[in-house]
């Protein structure tokens, strides 16, 4: 399961995107964005988002 943004949430820090160890977020319009087909389900976003806008569904 890929990781979701709750776009109301997020702030658009940047910190999933460094923490993402395929690339597989970008910030698009000031709000993060998951390629799920890129995305591995590590779950590193989750535990580095400040706003706790990223979730695994």
């Amino acid at each position: 399961m890929p990781a979701f943004v709750n776009s109301s949430k997020c702030t658009g820090c940047g910190a999933c995107v460094d923490v993402c160890p395929v690339g597989a977020i970008s910030l698009v319009d000031g709000k993060a964005l998951v390629d799920k087909d890129t995305c591995i389900d590590c779950a590193a976003c989750t535990s580095e988002c400040p706003s706790e806008a990223i979730t695994m569904e």
